[in-house]
């Protein structure tokens, strides 16, 4: 299973962090082991590390409405988002 980062841009950290939007997307995908992480010198800059079973529902989930939809709730600025998969 493998391990993804995916990192991008808030406009505000604390209320992405507050979010059950993460686990709401993700969860029903079988990702598990999410974990969130703040650049302390940016705290606009955020990450996300999770196992992921399926790469290919995660690539499918990501492009959905309901992740333009969480994005949208987070706060997250999708054209920041890069995904980087443990090699």
């Amino acid at each position: 299973m493998p391990t993804v980062i995916g990192h991008h841009d808030v406009k505000d950290k604390d209320h992405w962090l507050a979010s059950p939007k993460r686990e709401e997307l993700f969860g029903p995908l079988g990702i598990t082991n999410i974990r969130t992480f703040v650049n302390p010198q940016n705290p606009t800059q955020v990450a996300v590390l999770m196992d992921v079973p399926d790469m290919d529902a995660l690539v499918a989930a990501m492009q959905s409405k309901a992740a333009a939809e969480a994005m949208d709730y987070d706060g997250v600025l999708p054209e920041t988002l890069v995904i980087l998969v443990e090699a």
